[in-house]
């Protein structure tokens, strides 16, 4: 069967809307010209199936009718956003079950794929301009995306985004097909690598965090176990993330066990994110 109609026919399908796109960290040595770059905004991925609006785990977001009623029927991939540094306040408006009109009015669907789309990136992208240009929706729009033309014009590019308060870069190869899970064709550029673990037990803390937590067991996706105990503001030593919840953290590179290392808490993965 062809490629491309083997990829027609999996995103069309409902297992497609299950299995996203997902980056791979920056590793160098890529000819960048075949690459499309934007910003990675700090928002809530949104997948829609054509009929309903999932987060990155494939749950139902509670969106206004309003908001989804004029999206087209194909699939779309994006990420819902506020703007820069406004997380905290997207997560409590978009994982709301109650969803309120008003409040979703400042929330924008930033496209960055189409998973229903057959070709590579350099078409989608065309066809996501053409789309939204079509839809002329206020809270429709597709990322910017740009070129560069050395690791040293990206890495200058990375400084400005952090410097106004971004998160990092991602990098889309322009032949590649939409594809199922992890790939090395869509590609996250950050300060320092961040990745996402479940709170296996609570570590009670000693000394000065006497009758606090000291420290979570967290569980990787990989099977891998470790210790996180950085990061923490007292608040939430007093009040950790509860067994089983999902965190983000940072660090700077793995040991040879597969361990991260310097690893610092960010934040508890809102519910249905």
């Amino acid at each position: 069967m062809k490629t491309w109609l083997l990829a027609l026919l999996l995103f069309a399908s409902p297992l497609g809307a299950k299995a996203p796109l997902l980056a791979t960290p920056y590793q160098g040595g890529l000819d960048l010209k075949a690459y499309w770059v934007s910003e990675k905004l700090d928002g809530i991925r949104g997948r829609w199936d054509g009929k309903a609006l999932l987060s990155k785990s494939g749950k139902p977001l509670a969106a206004p009718a309003w908001f989804t009623r004029a999206l087209p029927p194909q699939p779309l991939d994006g990420e819902l956003w506020l703007g820069r540094g406004h997380f905290q306040a997207l997560s409590a408006i978009v994982l709301d079950t109650q969803p309120d009109d008003a409040a979703w009015q400042q929330v924008r669907y930033m496209l960055f794929d189409l998973p229903g789309h057959p070709g590579p990136f350099d078409d989608r992208l065309k066809a996501m301009e053409q789309l939204v240009a079509k839809q002329h929706l206020p809270w429709l729009a597709v990322i910017p995306q740009f070129k560069v033309a050395s690791e040293e014009a990206l890495f200058a590019r990375l400084d400005q985004v952090i410097a106004q308060g971004g998160e990092g870069l991602m990098l889309h190869r322009g032949d590649a097909l939409y594809q199922s899970g992890r790939s090395p064709s869509l590609i996250k550029l950050k300060k320092a690598q961040d990745m996402e673990g479940t709170v296996l037990a609570i570590l009670p803390g000693k000394g000065k965090y006497q009758g606090m937590m000291g420290a979570l067991l967290l569980e990787l996706d990989n099977g891998v176990r470790f210790k996180l105990g950085s990061g923490f503001s007292d608040d939430e030593r007093r009040s950790p993330p509860k067994v089983g919840a999902r965190v983000t953290f940072a660090y700077q590179d793995l040991s040879l066990a597969g361990k991260p290392r310097f690893a610092r808490f960010i934040r508890v993965r809102p519910d249905g994110a």
